[in-house]
């Protein structure tokens, strides 16, 4: 299934949000044509490498196509020429330079939606089009240290910690490639109606995204502080030691309380006036941890595991990304496509069942320049 099939989207970003963004519609069957200076995409120089490929590039640009374009020089206007008669055609158009410099170079929103009203214009940004921000540099970890979830996160007591991946550029990616789906369907649906500016911003999908922590600030006015793997609304819901190292457990009810309580041979618990609802549980929950690593302190992770799958309490270990990608989960749901020398992460939602499989490798930088002139993009030439 394909379900963006003819759709063409030129891709004017680098480095993460914006290919992330795109790299999910060329998944879903669009025409993404990667449009970069003679330098390419800083991302094309990232280590670890393969073959002389960055990993870290080819993951974030499988199945698009690359031109190579100067749209800088105003001395060489034909490139921009070019990239106009590409539009024409063109139903998306994504970038993720700071605010202002689309306007410098004759090629933001504005200007193209006046030639080409039924195009689709998205802006991811640090900050986003307007407000007392837009012109600030961005990284995602500004992004993180602004949105209130670096400052959530860390051990119990400690200092504000960076979760371990760069979420507000993929969730920045994510909101923009949902849009942009949104968006299309508007217009299908309408064929009267024009394109549309989508303006995404990093902090903004942070903020947005925080529903635990906007939920106490809401309702305190207080924000939240680190408080190690613990649910801050619910208990027992926290990392525990086994004896051969940590166990998650996470109960969110007094049902799934009952039945961890059985396992731990202390059904009296559930009735102990500390405990009886998950109000008092979160201002008892140090005692209560103690009593479960009482428990859980006698079994290995896996034993533990085990107890609480059978009785149906939400438990786990711990895995690194290693183990994750090792697993029979991993085999099941087909996380990783096989690229030839290298694997790449799939598109997680199956469509009827199947999942929407883009083989295509990444581009060579300029690959697609040679069928520029004949317009014929969407036939591959050799590499």
């Amino acid at each position: 299934m394909q379900p963006l099939k003819g759709i063409t989207v030129l891709d004017l970003s680098r480095v993460l949000a914006g290919p992330y963004c795109t790299a999910m519609l060329a998944d879903l069957g669009a025409e993404v044509v990667k449009v970069e200076s003679g330098q390419g995409d800083d991302s094309r120089h990232i280590a670890p490498y393969v073959e002389g490929e960055s990993l870290y590039f080819s993951m974030l640009n499988r199945g698009k196509k690359s031109l190579c374009l100067n749209l800088k020089d105003p001395q060489d206007p034909q490139d921009l020429e070019r990239f106009h008669r590409l539009c024409e055609r063109a139903d998306v158009v994504v970038e993720n330079f700071r605010p202002g410099v689309t306007e410098r170079l004759g090629i933001d929103e504005a200007t193209l939606r006046a030639r080409y009203p039924r195009l689709i214009y998205c802006s991811i940004s640090g900050f986003g089009q307007s407000g007392a921000m837009r012109a600030k540099p961005a990284y995602d970890i500004i992004a993180q240290a602004l949105s209130g979830m670096m400052a959530a996160t860390g051990p119990d007591g400690g200092m504000p910690t960076r979760i371990g991946e760069s979420l507000g550029d993929v969730c920045a990616g994510m909101f923009a490639s949902w849009s942009i789906a949104a968006a299309l369907f508007a217009r299908e649906r309408d064929p009267e109606r024009q394109g549309c500016h989508l303006d995404v911003s990093m902090l903004d999908c942070l903020f947005s995204m925080q529903v635990t922590n906007l939920a106490q600030f809401v309702a305190s006015g207080q924000a939240p502080s680190p408080i190690g793997n613990r649910h801050p609304l619910s208990a027992p819901f926290d990392s525990f030691e086994a004896n051969d190292g940590q166990v998650i457990i996470a109960v969110i009810n007094n049902t799934l309380f009952s039945r961890l309580v059985e396992c731990m041979q202390a059904p009296e618990l559930a009735e102990d006036a500390r405990f009886v609802d998950d109000e008092q549980r979160c201002l008892h929950q140090a005692e209560l941890k103690s009593l479960i690593e009482d428990w859980t302190g006698q079994f290995t992770v896996e034993e533990v595991c085990a107890r609480l799958d059978q009785a149906g309490v939400p438990a786990s270990p711990i895995w690194n990304i290693a183990q994750l990608a090792e697993s029979r989960h991993a085999e099941d749901r087909q996380l990783l496509l096989d690229m030839g020398h290298w694997r790449s992460p799939a598109q997680p939602v199956f469509f009827n069942g199947r999942r929407v499989v883009c083989d295509r490798p990444a581009p060579t930088l300029g690959q697609h320049n040679a069928c520029l002139e004949s317009q014929h993009l969407d036939k591959e030439i050799d590499a």
